[in-house]
């Protein structure tokens, strides 16, 4: 019985081991069949990645692609400023802001009817740099074609009601509601005289899509810090919470620079 019972462990000992060594292999050959299929998803992954940038990266530079066109008009270095008021003002507002900057268009809603009043009455020209940090940060195109359409508002002679439709309808930030050329091109019934096919063109082609670039590029070699910046005569007069600017202060300064 004893010989028996050795023998029948032996045997039984055998047949365990050699299932163990079957599991094992089934083990590895599933190991590497998930390796390599993990490895196809990376490559799958890499190359649609890949294809995403790239497709992104063409998209920008067909938006931004071009000859460098100034709207008739801009002034400054490389004729990037629009300028709103009498050029014999004996102050100068200088404005960078983007079209989908929520804090833009608070400035906008807070101080327009004290710009209109300075620049109406010869107080105050205000020069307009037109930029693109929340498409750059955000992701989009709303901001570059707000401003291209702005552009050719100014080639039409109507930027500054058109300027101030855009702010009066600006989608939330996280909407790129003016990437959508239909939707600009809608806001400028709201301006009597702008929506012509001249227009309607200027706004489908991106004809100023490389010089609102060019703006953003002076934007970001600049110390400025984001937008809405605001310049009175050269000198920053927005941003300080310890001294906020307020349409009052800014009629005030103006009008001493101007006695």
């Amino acid at each position: 019985m004893n010989d028996k019972n050795d023998k029948g462990k032996k045997r039984t000992a055998r047949e365990r081991l050699a299932e163990e060594r079957e599991h094992l292999k089934a083990r590895e050959k599933r190991r590497r069949t998930l390796l390599v299929g993990a490895a196809v998803v990376c490559i799958m992954g890499l190359a649609a990645a890949v294809g995403v940038l790239a497709a992104n990266a063409g998209g920008d530079k067909s938006d931004s692609a071009g000859p460098v066109i100034p709207p008739k008009g801009a002034v400054g270095k490389g004729g990037l400023a629009i300028p709103v008021g009498q050029q014999s003002a004996k102050s100068t507002l200088t404005v960078w802001e983007d079209f989908r900057c929520p804090a833009c268009k608070q400035f906008e809603t807070t101080f327009r009817p004290t710009l209109h009043e300075l620049t109406g009455s010869g107080q105050l020209k205000t020069e307009y740099h037109l930029v693109t940090l929340i498409d750059d940060n955000a992701g989009g195109s709303g901001s570059l074609h707000a401003a291209n359409a702005a552009a050719c508002a100014q080639e039409a002679g109507k930027f500054s009601p058109y300027h101030d439709v855009l702010y009066e309808n600006q989608p939330a930030e996280t909407e790129d509601g003016y990437a959508d050329n239909a939707t600009l091109l809608r806001l400028a019934d709201k301006v009597s005289g702008l929506n012509t096919p001249a227009f309607r063109k200027c706004v489908d082609d991106g004809t100023h899509n490389s010089w609102v670039a060019k703006s953003n590029d002076a934007f970001q070699d600049s110390t400025f810090q984001g937008t809405p910046t605001i310049l009175l005569n050269g000198k920053n007069v927005f941003g300080n919470p310890s001294n906020p600017l307020t349409p009052q202060k800014l009629k005030q300064m103006v009008q001493a620079a101007d006695r």
